[in-house]
């Protein structure tokens, strides 16, 4: 029996890592909304969920106006049908030391990323509540756990979403709720961010390396919005070498991001002062900025973690039959020792 289509909601389905994820979305046949401020950006996104075989419905608007999300979530609803699975990924940044970010800079990173993660899980709520079922899935980071330099306001939007969720969790589960609410932990990846995001870095910005495509976060993404029971999920060998090392020895942590943060954060390529920002305005309105960034060359296109981690029950079952085996095999050699 084949598997039904579903209506999914994105946030910052316009580039990057949200486009991505509306196009695989797109190629399972589902209705997906499209939420995000560049309309040229979510015109061509939906024509990739279509070009891909789904139902595409573009919607602009910004994530920090909330009466703004609640009508959209309405007129999704009208036109697609009930919201099975909203998957929340708009953010906004800026790539610069703390001392160097102004206050009202750093509020607008916090209103979009962090309140725009809240607007969007309450209005989801208010629609899956009423009904019992229903998927949230937030996209996160390593750095919501672990904080790097050059990043404090997005860092700290991160933690927050972090913090909220883990709250919103032990709710649904007081509440013996039929929504879940899962998490996916992204490493670096090459997507148009670092080349619209505010910089006052003498050099272009870049992901803290190794460097992942897109795609390799749509699949994880994905994948948790059809297993939403999961508490978390963790995409790529860095990810999960990130947060363990934050765990165990974060100390050592902060001062090898002390001596290596800067560096690693940032190319040979001088930076362009006078280029456009997306912070306080759309770079994608007129333009269309697709979902990878400029260092495809460099990216990874698969995830070999990626495959263990949504393979991990497989895993697990073939090495207890592998030890199972091995200690049967023991016992029978000890049999015919003692024999």
């Amino acid at each position: 029996m084949g598997r039904s289509p579903k209506t999914v909601v994105v946030t910052g389905a316009s580039a990057g890592v949200g486009r991505a994820t509306a196009r695989l979305l797109g190629g399972r046949g589902d209705r997906v909304a499209l939420l995000a401020r560049g309309e040229k950006g979510l015109r061509e996104a939906a024509r990739d969920v279509e070009a891909a075989g789904g139902t595409a419905l573009p919607i602009p608007l910004d994530v920090t106006d909330y009466a703004t999300m609640r009508s959209a979530a309405r007129r999704v609803e009208h036109e697609l049908g009930p919201v099975d699975v909203w998957i929340n990924g708009a953010f906004a940044t800026v790539f610069a030391p703390f001392s160097k970010i102004e206050p009202d800079e750093f509020r607008r990173v916090t209103d979009a990323t962090y309140h725009g993660f809240v607007h969007g899980t309450k209005v989801a709520l208010e629609l899956m509540l009423p009904r019992d079922r229903g998927t949230i899935v937030q996209i996160g980071s390593a750095l919501a756990y672990r904080g790097v330099p050059l990043q404090s306001a997005y860092c700290g939007a991160k933690h927050a979403i972090q913090g909220f969720t883990e709250s919103l969790r032990c709710e649904l589960l007081h509440d013996g709720s039929g929504v879940h609410v899962t998490m996916v932990q992204l490493p670096g990846v090459n997507t148009p961010q670092f080349d619209w995001s505010l910089s006052r870095m003498r050099r272009k910005a870049q992901p803290m390396p190794p460097i992942y495509e897109p795609e390799v976060a749509a699949r994880g993404i994905v994948h948790a919005a059809d297993h939403p029971a999961r508490r978390e999920y963790w995409v790529g060998f860095s990810t999960v070498a990130t947060l363990l090392a934050n765990k165990f020895a974060p100390g050592l942590l902060d001062r090898y991001l002390g001596r290596n943060g800067y560096s690693a954060q940032q190319t040979r390529a001088p930076e362009d002062p006078d280029r456009p920002v997306n912070l306080w305005e759309p770079v994608d309105d007129d333009s269309d900025h697709g979902a990878h960034g400029r260092l495809d060359e460099q990216a990874k296109k698969r995830s070999p973690q990626l495959w263990f981690s949504h393979h991990h029950g497989t895993l697990a079952a073939a090495a207890a039959t592998v030890v199972g085996a091995a200690g049967g095999g023991l016992a029978a050699a000890r049999a015919r020792r003692r024999s």
